[in-house]
């Protein structure tokens, strides 16, 4: 399989010059060493299983080993659609824990860690790049043997479901992006992923403290500035900021060497070691004809919806668009009400 998808891939990078930022291409992203402060040692989840974060999080926790590491993921609800709710950076499942409830009373509803985040596992001697996130995902996918996917994306969700949805488009009934690109090859996809990465505070500190150096020692301390990069990244509304919500999304970092997810994904931006899943023609048009809709906050700094929702609108000629007003990039957080019931609308669950 991995010859295979291999030959489909594409490779993003980023480089840092004296007068702008651009994208490259490298050859072999897999050639790229382990990320820097995780080379030995188990580690095990940060946070303990049976955690609530004061009854927030009220979901029994389940792990699968399925790609080599405790991966953990909820699942809740039941009914004839599967809702597969994948996070971004650097949050995790924690950030639909609003909306759940409502999906789960007449749908399936699984929410998963991706490694080195969450509740899930950080192994050590591992790379954190975005092909590595979709084999991990792929991996529980199949081993599950989830079908009829209504994909649930944010941020760097985005293109691991897009990811996934490439390889088995077989397994996918619908897509919803919430602020969460969808990669497919579009022509226009670097210029965008380019003038975005231009623009954006997140993208730009990131290119800088790699250039600086700096990046894993910021980063590797998110236990203590976690709030500080989740503001940098974007969210509107100061009020939901409370000592347990501050709690919940500074556990799974404890310690440096918590922080690999975290850190790999910063990284891999910044050193051109992710790899987009890019479908040949005949799959880019049978995902083009699934129903689609795109969530997103209009005040998102990080990704900016006159760059993005083009590329969902050429991905998908037919999807649904709804920006939110008054929402940043962690939109599930500054629009529970509204994210929650449009995606029981489109699911036919309301």
């Amino acid at each position: 399989m991995e010859g295979q998808t291999a030959s489909r891939r594409r490779v993003l990078g980023t480089l840092l010059g004296t007068a702008a930022m651009a994208l490259a291409t490298r050859a072999n992203a897999h050639s790229v060493s382990p990320v820097e402060g995780v080379s030995s040692g188990a580690i095990a989840p940060a946070v303990d299983a049976s955690e609530t974060f004061g009854g927030t999080w009220p979901f029994e926790a389940r792990f699968s080993e399925a790609s080599g590491f405790p991966m953990h993921y909820v699942d809740e609800g039941k009914g004839s659609d599967t809702l597969l709710l994948l996070h971004g950076e650097p949050t995790w499942g924690y950030l639909f824990r609003n909306q759940i409830p409502l999906w789960a009373q007449k749908a399936r509803v699984i929410a998963v860690d991706h490694m080195g985040f969450g509740k899930s596992a950080a192994p050590p001697g591992r790379t954190y790049w975005l092909q590595d996130h979709i084999d991990n995902l792929e991996r529980f996918v199949l081993s599950e043997d989830l079908r009829d996917l209504t994909l649930v994306m944010h941020d760097f969700g985005g293109p691991v479901g897009m990811g996934l949805a490439i390889r088995h488009p077989d397994r996918i009934k619908r897509i919803v992006s919430v602020n969460g690109p969808t990669p497919v090859g579009q022509p226009d996809l670097i210029d965008r992923l380019t003038a975005n990465a231009a623009a954006a505070p997140w993208f730009q500190w990131i290119l800088k403290a790699e250039a600086e150096g700096t990046l894993e020692e910021v980063l590797g301390h998110l236990d203590y500035n976690i709030l500080s990069t989740l503001k940098l990244n974007g969210f509107e509304r100061n009020e939901i900021i409370t000592e347990t919500w501050l709690a919940a999304y500074r556990a799974p970092f404890p310690t440096p060497r918590h922080t690999a997810g975290a850190i790999g994904w910063a990284k891999g931006f910044a050193t051109g070691a992710h790899q987009f899943e890019v479908p040949d023609a005949a799959v880019a048009a049978e995902l083009g004809q699934k129903p689609a809709l795109a969530l997103w906050g209009e005040a998102d700094r990080t990704l900016q919806a006159d760059q993005f929702l083009p590329l969902f609108r050429q991905a998908f000629p037919d999807g649904e668009v709804r920006r939110l007003r008054g929402a940043g990039h962690y939109s599930p957080e500054d629009a529970p009400q509204a994210i929650g019931q449009h995606v029981a609308r489109f699911i036919g669950a309301a």
